[in-house]
């Protein structure tokens, strides 16, 4: 039976580079995959999936608008994989879960559970709340525990704790950090080594 995965983690953790990989290894066996990624992030490329170790792949794109159903899937799809989950609707995220019971495909979303100031993405809760299955993907802080949440840097490398929850960026805006550190005060680099700066 097939299943909707929800594979998350914090930036910088691999995601799209595992996504890449899933790819492949369908396909080196002959089997057809579709790929999607949030048409609003472009950093790799308009219609492309990137991943920070270089790799790159053409892609299909999704917003707000984009029905996933059935009917687009076409002949002998065997998996449907999605990067930058957290922006899918809750609605296409049960669009998605339909689909992967309904027809025998496996869709495998990658993609982030909270925002900069440690807020569910709509997409995320959505998905955290219908994936069959969920797997953290890990990735450390600078201190050296687990990261687990998102800081928003601004181009001097100090933390912002307000604004729009979605701004498209990768190293040069955000870091990747533990809990203890997203609460500690970043005026004090005593308490997050490393993280400011």
């Amino acid at each position: 039976m097939s299943k909707l995965y929800f594979r998350y983690a914090a930036m910088n953790a691999g995601k799209s580079t595992a996504l890449l990989q899933a790819a492949h290894n369908y396909e080196e066996r002959g089997m057809r995959v579709r790929l999607f990624t949030a048409a609003h992030d472009a950093r790799a490329g308009t219609s492309v999936i990137g991943s920070r170790l270089g790799l790159q792949r053409a892609a299909e794109t999704f917003g707000a608008g984009t029905e996933f159903n059935a009917a687009w899937l076409g002949p002998a799809i065997a998996c449907v994989l999605i990067d930058e989950a957290q922006f899918l609707t809750p609605a296409q995220v049960r669009q998605l879960h339909r689909l992967a019971h309904q027809h025998p495909i496996p869709v495998m979303c990658y993609g982030l559970r909270s925002d900069f100031q440690g807020v569910a993405f709509p997409g995320a809760a959505e998905l955290l709340t219908l994936a069959d299955v969920l797997e953290e993907m890990k990735t450390i802080c600078a201190c050296a525990r687990k990261a687990s949440m998102n800081l928003r840097v601004d181009d001097q490398g100090r933390r912002i704790k307000e604004g729009e929850q979605v701004l498209i960026g990768g190293n040069n805006r955000y870091r990747a950090v533990c809990p203890n550190c997203f609460y500690s005060d970043d005026t004090d680099p005593a308490l997050a080594p490393g993280l400011f700066g």
